[in-house]
């Protein structure tokens, strides 16, 4: 009852729609799901002329192009062609799909101009839903590698691993590399090259608004204290350290805010908190099977099963209010998760600077 009352909304391109899920089909380890689009698209359609649509009139009807990445076109075809078929017929147009692996465009087209609108409704909603299974690609960060940072954090591995190595579940495996030390944003799930420029293009336009907050500056920032995501601290998956500007004020906070409400608006990022969680990881029990791996923002629950967690209550006693070190933060990064620069951080796909 509460999933009919609070259902799942997708934003596209600034439009709300309502997705109730029903497994009609499974096929390649995915669901087929069938959605509630908004009944007034068509008829709205009738009497405007739709130009977020950019339906274009032809010789013999109308036409719609949109740029899908290639990797979602099995979504869209369906087993056997299922799907794409039943769209077609629903609607009464043909849809034309590119090859597997070329990147191009869907090509909607009907006799009738709210056929065409209709059919390119259901195609975005099912494709937006699709693409939120997707794992993440990139994500915004912001970098704490400063080299005073990463000796305070191999000093504070070093004195862990002396002090509480004998703790149920604390090993050096589940340390962050200190090259990656960072702030997750936020996360993106970009599937082309065209999606990782549209992510720059708008980090860019972003520059302007950090650079009023931060007074066109550097931001002083101090790394100091750890803290843990969940209730019993006996049974911790991460360990975090906390962030904070060091004239005491709420910049840092108001920097990763502006930028998600920027990406999420613009339908690039999905909302996950009302406020950024400013923190960076320093003990992650993913890292012991995967030493990249990233729990934040992930589209795909990670999978806990055989997760050990760690006893962290005589790390959180002993270095609770442990100092890292302070820096001049000056950058925000488009980061590509599973990559790695000469200077051992990850690879960067755009930056801005706060000065």
């Amino acid at each position: 009852m509460m999933d009919v009352l609070r259902p799942v909304l997708i934003n596209i391109n600034g439009r709300i729609y309502r997705k109730n899920p029903v497994q009609e089909e499974t096929y390649e380890e995915e669901e087929d799901e069938d959605f509630s689009y908004p009944g007034t698209a068509i008829e709205e359609c009738l009497d405007e002329p739709c130009d977020t649509h950019n339906i274009e009139q032809t010789e013999k009807g109308f036409r719609c192009a949109i740029d899908v990445p290639s990797v979602l076109y099995k979504y869209i075809i369906g087993k056997k062609g299922e799907t794409r078929k039943r769209l077609e017929s629903q609607t009464k147009t043909s849809i034309s799909i590119p090859k597997q692996g070329v990147e191009g465009q869907i090509v909607i087209t009907g006799a009738q101009q709210a056929a065409v609108v209709s059919a390119l409704t259901r195609v975005e909603v099912l494709i937006e839903s699709f693409r939120r299974k997707q794992p993440f690609t990139h994500f915004l960060s912001m970098a704490l590698n400063h080299d005073q940072v990463q000796e305070g954090f191999v000093r504070f591995q070093e004195e862990v691993l002396e002090r509480c190595g004998q703790d149920a579940g604390v090993d050096g495996s589940i340390f962050q590399n200190p090259a990656k030390l960072h702030l997750t944003i936020g996360t993106l799930v970009l599937l082309n090259e065209q999606e990782v420029t549209r992510a720059h293009e708008l980090l860019q336009q972003c520059q302007d608004t950090i650079r009023d907050i931060t007074e066109g500056k550097a931001l002083p920032v101090e790394v100091k204290g750890v803290e843990y995501m969940n209730d019993d601290p006996s049974t911790v998956d991460v360990l975090y350290a906390k962030v904070s500007a060091r004239d005491g004020s709420q910049k840092l906070q108001q920097i990763a805010d502006r930028l998600v409400e920027c990406f999420v608006s613009a339908g690039l990022m999905e909302r996950e908190w009302d406020k950024v969680k400013i923190h960076g990881t320093v003990m992650n029990t993913l890292f012991r099977k995967d030493p990249s791996a990233e729990v934040k923002g992930t589209a795909r629950k990670p999978n806990f099963k055989d997760r050990e967690a760690f006893d962290a209550r005589n790390i959180l006693q002993e270095f609770g209010e442990f100092y890292f070190g302070a820096f001049e933060l000056n950058s925000v990064h488009l980061s590509q998760r599973y990559s790695t620069d000469t200077t051992g951080y990850y690879s960067s796909a755009g930056h801005i600077t706060f000065s």
